[in-house]
């Protein structure tokens, strides 16, 4: 398959154990959706790897994917940090007014037709989400993913507008 048929629906956050189990973090809100993963690809560029699920189950609410392949620490290393993405075809969508991270992934983020930065991740948090944005400066900002500060989100245009309250952007 080409990078075409292929979307993020998490990323490996870092190894766990000696024999190749990964602590990850899946993009979505949906009960169940790591559960529905069977073939999966790992992309940590240039590096790309097609497997299959050979187990999964859950620590502290997180879930621990054990790849078919990759069975030992050694082995598993070379992955963290690496996206896990589906085919697209197993893409879940969204409900109104819910976004896929993965989507919001290189969008401008603007206020008062002024661009504030370009998000580059998201984070979960016990609130709303977190967008990490690159300012035009080279700086790391980061601002809530909340509906009160939201204007419009036009994901085919790849732009978020935003009413974000005074000095927000200075911390």
């Amino acid at each position: 398959m080409s990078s075409a048929d292929w979307v993020r629906v998490g990323r490996v956050l870092r190894t766990r154990g000696r024999v190749g189990e990964f602590i990850c973090e899946i993009d979505s809100s949906h009960p169940g959706r790591a559960e529905r993963l069977q073939h999966v690809r790992l992309s940590k560029p240039p590096r790309e790897l097609e497997t299959d699920i050979a187990e999964l189950w859950y620590h502290s609410g997180r879930p621990i994917f054990r790849f078919a392949g990759i069975d030992s620490i050694s082995a598993a290393e070379p992955w963290e940090g690496a996206e896990l993405q589906a085919p697209v075809g197993e893409r879940v969508d969204p409900e109104p007014d819910e976004y896929f991270y993965a989507d919001l992934i290189d969008c401008t983020v603007v206020q008062d037709g002024n661009p504030i930065g370009t998000i580059t991740a998201v984070h979960e948090t016990a609130g709303p989400a977190l967008l990490e944005l690159k300012t035009p400066e080279g700086k790391e900002l980061l601002i809530p993913f909340a509906k009160a500060f939201l204007k419009e989100v036009d994901l085919p245009n790849k732009r978020i507008r935003v009413e974000l309250p005074a000095g927000l952007t200075e911390l």
